[in-house]
């Protein structure tokens, strides 16, 4: 590998970052933000917090 080689490989990356960001942009433009950054799946669930005490406190008691 001589010294000539370095700056095309850095340079292909930047080519590579730039053309992968001009397609996102395209993308975005055509199909607008179809997916949220973060879905509810990603957020912890309010009712996860109260753990088991929620269904203790609200079992039925023939379920003794």
């Amino acid at each position: 590998m001589n010294s000539e080689e370095a700056p095309r490989s850095g340079q292909a990356a930047r080519s590579a970052d730039t053309d992968e960001r001009a397609r996102k942009r395209r993308l975005a433009e055509i199909f607008g933000d179809v997916l949220p950054e973060e879905t509810s799946d990603d957020r912890p669930d309010p009712g996860q917090a109260r753990g088991d005490r929620w269904y203790e406190e609200n079992r039925p008691p023939h379920h003794g």
